[in-house]
């Protein structure tokens, strides 16, 4: 039982991580219909930005958290900047274009942005100093570190913002109505081109927290860091219903969970054939089931309201 529990708490980190790169992917989704696949880079850029930011203040004598509270915001500020600039240069001219053509834009933003990062941060690994206490606390007999606790911490929060956001703002109103009809909005007085600047600076906002936090909590960085995660990010968002925020969360925890305890039994219970090392495939087993089954994910897909 012991191993199941600490399986478990290292499946809700790990799914609160992915959660957090999901509600990216499917609040741009709510509103403009667009799967924005170089999203996973903007993780990696956040990652690598604070590396950079530590890195350069790392003998300033700053203490630990408040050192990762400056890369933070760093890494928010640039990658802010970067997500608003793909979308007016790479998505905007094409917002009338054939569906095909946003998505291979998207593609080929993905794989410049990592050819960027490899020039600027170089492809080799860095290690993420350890900037919150190392100690492992104690659960009677899991243990948790400081860092999964603050990742699970920030994720409550931030849905919790965002809910209020959405459901209780101007912004929010605007942004439902953008996710409804475009046309008829700009009618009302919306600003729909703001609207989707102000989602896609969202979006890089919880992409920017997701990477510093998978930085410290696995302690590496490197280029191509942010294909995976946003790929099972948009795996669960789409698990959860695209479009819907309450199911990208709950998709990024299931799929955080299924790898988790496929990761820690699959391997006894296929007599080491399936070990740990074939944790990817359990996301996209996961989402295959779920696409059989239920097409519109866990919680459906939103419509009017899938902002």
């Amino acid at each position: 039982m012991e191993t199941f529990f600490q399986q478990i708490i290292n499946g809700l980190v790990l799914g609160s991580m992915y959660a957090l790169v999901a509600l990216g992917y499917t609040m741009v989704y709510g509103i403009i219909n667009l799967i924005n696949f170089a999203h996973g880079e903007v993780l990696m850029v956040g990652a690598l930005t604070s590396w950079t930011v530590v890195t350069v203040f790392a003998d300033s004598g700053l203490p630990g958290w408040l050192l990762l509270l400056i890369s933070v915001l760093c890494a928010i500020v640039v990658c802010s900047v970067l997500n608003y600039s793909i979308e007016k240069l790479a998505y905007r001219p094409l917002r009338s274009a054939p569906r095909l053509a946003p998505l291979i834009t998207a593609m080929g933003m993905s794989l410049l942005l990592q050819t960027l990062a490899m020039i600027i941060w170089k492809p080799n690994p860095k290690p993420f100093p350890i900037m919150l206490p190392n100690e492992p606390i104690d659960l009677g007999g899991p243990v948790i570190s400081v860092t999964q606790c603050l990742i699970l911490g920030i994720t409550a929060v931030v849905l919790a913002s965002l809910m209020y956001l959405v459901n209780k703002t101007k912004l929010g109103r605007a942004m439902r109505a953008t996710a409804e009809n475009p046309r008829v909005a700009a009618l009302m007085g919306v600003k729909p081109d703001m609207v989707i600047s102000a989602t896609f600076i969202i979006g890089a906002v919880l992409a920017a927290v997701a990477g510093v936090m998978w930085a410290a909590n696995y302690g590496t960085v490197q280029h191509s860091m942010g294909f995976l995660p946003g790929l099972k990010a948009f795996t669960a968002a789409v698990l959860g219903g695209i479009g819907n925020l309450g199911g990208a969360v709950v998709g990024g925890i299931l799929l955080g969970l299924v790898e988790a305890l496929g990761a820690g039994y699959l391997g006894a219970l296929t007599g080491g054939v399936l070990g740990s090392h074939y944790a990817d495939i359990f996301a996209f087993v996961a989402l295959i089931l779920v696409l059989t089954l239920r097409p519109q994910g866990l919680l459906g897909e939103r419509v009017a309201d899938r902002a």
